[in-house]
């Protein structure tokens, strides 16, 4: 598919998939490289533009990350941020030198003179001013021959400059984040009036273009897939069924840890009664993982059994199914940079989709469709192939499912309780967003991104029916976040947590108590363990 592409170059910042996603909310394909990718693969790449991130380090020392001054001169339009833009004052002969005063969190910017970047920003009509977000040590002091500033901070004497005439963009804020006010337009002015991208990356035309390309690799091949009932392997069952109907078979691995009915909604969506016309196999496998996790409290270890025999599993069907031509992956974009194969930023996780593949499975090749998309893409793509709107929003689900919200042992009691927890609470969150959103025209503030109950290993004192109890507690947990990246605890209305709590207690059996985890992330993670 011929389209258009802004090349995002990584000197190591933590925004740098954040950086592309704004990218491509402006209908603009954008990929990550690192700071590494040779002049001449950047040249045969023909970008409509490049944007520099931001980095942990300062330019002007002798083993920092930096770039030749060609990459300016290719004629191709440049935007630096943070980093990004330091680098390009100095590598052009301008300076950059220690702060005075660090600056750090939301400031005021101040625009000092017209730019194509800040062309329908909004601005303080007094002051003439927006609010950004700064993180840097290093500041320009002196701007390269050629560029002129065109914003500045109390502290800052160079929030923005640029070479209108060549087309170099550099600003010392990260528009990338939602604490920039206006940086989703000031990206925006880059990638389509500077760049003068048309925004035609749209998912109806990669939904159209991906059944093809699959089509093509495929033949007349089989191919089997690890169906999870997550979102990614979900919208990636529902493309290739569409591409190749009857020729995939999807495995959907039961392993007894899923939310409250969830195999039973997954089967009805793939299944006989579905509307795909696929082979779907369903391996109801409970009992077996109870079985391996008896007496395995720490996590790490219930991580790599719920994982190990996930494979053992896929294996046995595997070999009943015969020969494939293909295995297919849920692979997303944020797992190929995570995994260190996109940008520079540290490895943070090693992904199972990416890297290695499994040997157990006799196949040609592999077969990735999503793998050059961000998660929010691959709902787009869900919905565009008409799979149910509760899979395509469904909330964020670990690997080891409830392997990992379950302190301590797991067994099949104890799975009972958390589920019917984890369906009481969801149940009730939802009913008052919905009747807020009907009272007020608009959805609640409190609303979480994603919220759960746990089971903790605490056992405590009560009493219930003037019995005497001594049973479990539950927490529940409910964050808002934009990027799971950092999170804060949402403000669930109390009459809410009121009524979760009491219906918990009543109708769920062994539990006596009701926590409400307040924990940021950091320190603390979203999930439990």
């Amino acid at each position: 598919m011929e389209k258009e592409l802004i090349i995002v170059l990584d000197f190591g910042g933590q925004y740098n998939q954040l950086v592309a996603r704004r990218v491509r909310e402006c209908n603009v394909y954008c990929e990550i490289y690192s700071y590494r990718m040779d002049i001449e693969k950047i040249k045969a790449m023909n970008p409509k533009g490049i944007i520099l991130t931001g980095g942990p380090n300062s330019c002007y020392e002798e083993d920092s990350p930096t770039y030749t001054d060609e990459l300016f001169k290719l004629g191709i339009p440049v935007l630096g941020l943070c980093y990004g833009a330091q680098l390009m004052n100095h590598v052009l002969g301008g300076k950059v030198e220690k702060a005075p005063v660090r600056e750090y969190g939301k400031t005021e910017v101040f625009v000092d003179q017209t730019s194509p970047l800040f062309e329908n920003v909004a601005l303080d009509s007094a002051e003439k001013s927006t609010i950004c977000w700064m993180s840097h040590f290093d500041y320009i002091s002196k701007p390269a021959p050629g560029f002129q500033i065109t914003a500045h901070t109390a502290d800052c004497p160079v929030a923005a400059d640029e070479d209108r005439e060549h087309n170099l963009y550099a600003i010392q804020f990260h528009p990338e984040v939602l604490h920039t006010i206006e940086g989703s337009k000031m990206l925006y002015n880059f990638v389509r009036n500077v760049c003068g991208c048309s925004g035609s990356w749209k998912m109806d035309s990669f939904v159209e273009n991906a059944i093809a390309e699959v089509r093509e690799k495929v033949g007349d091949g089989k191919v089997l897939l690890a169906l999870s009932g997550g979102v990614d392997s979900s919208v990636l069952a529902a493309l290739l069924a569409k591409a190749i109907g009857s020729q995939l078979t999807c495995v959907f691995v039961d392993h007894g840890l899923l939310r409250k009915n969830e195999g039973d909604e997954v089967e009805a969506v793939f299944g006989k009664e579905g509307s795909f016309d696929i082979n779907f196999v369903r391996v109801n496998a409970q009992e077996r993982y109870y079985q391996k996790l008896a007496g395995v409290t720490e996590p790490e270890a219930k991580r790599k059994i719920i994982g190990e025999e996930f494979i053992r599993v896929f294996e046995e069907e595997a070999k009943k199914i015969g020969a494939v031509d293909f295995l297919a992956q849920g692979t997303i974009y944020p797992d190929v940079v995570e995994s260190g194969l996109g940008g520079e930023s540290a490895v943070i996780k090693s992904h199972h989709n990416v890297g290695g593949l499994p040997d157990f499975v006799d196949f040609k090749d592999i077969v990735e469709p999503l793998r050059n998309l961000f998660k929010d893409e691959v709902r787009k793509v869900g919905l565009e192939l008409g799979l149910p709107e509760f899979l395509v929003y469904r909330q964020p689900f670990p690997g080891p499912g409830l392997g990992i919200r379950i302190i301590g042992e797991v067994t099949g009691e104890k799975v009972r309780i958390v589920q019917d927890a984890d369906a009481i609470y969801r149940e009730e969150v939802d009913k008052a967003a919905a009747d807020y959103k009907e009272e007020n025209g608009v959805e609640a503030t409190w609303m979480p991104n994603q919220y759960f109950a746990a089971l903790t290993n605490v056992r405590s004192v009560g009493v219930m029916g003037d019995e005497r109890t001594y049973d479990y507690a539950v927490v529940v947990r409910a964050v808002r976040t934009v990027d799971f990246m950092t999170a804060e605890a949402a403000e669930i209305p109390f009459e809410v947590l009121q009524t979760v709590m009491s219906r918990i207690i009543n109708e769920v059996k062994g539990v006596n108590r009701v926590f409400y985890d307040l924990t940021t992330k950091p320190p603390g993670t979203i999930e439990m363990e």
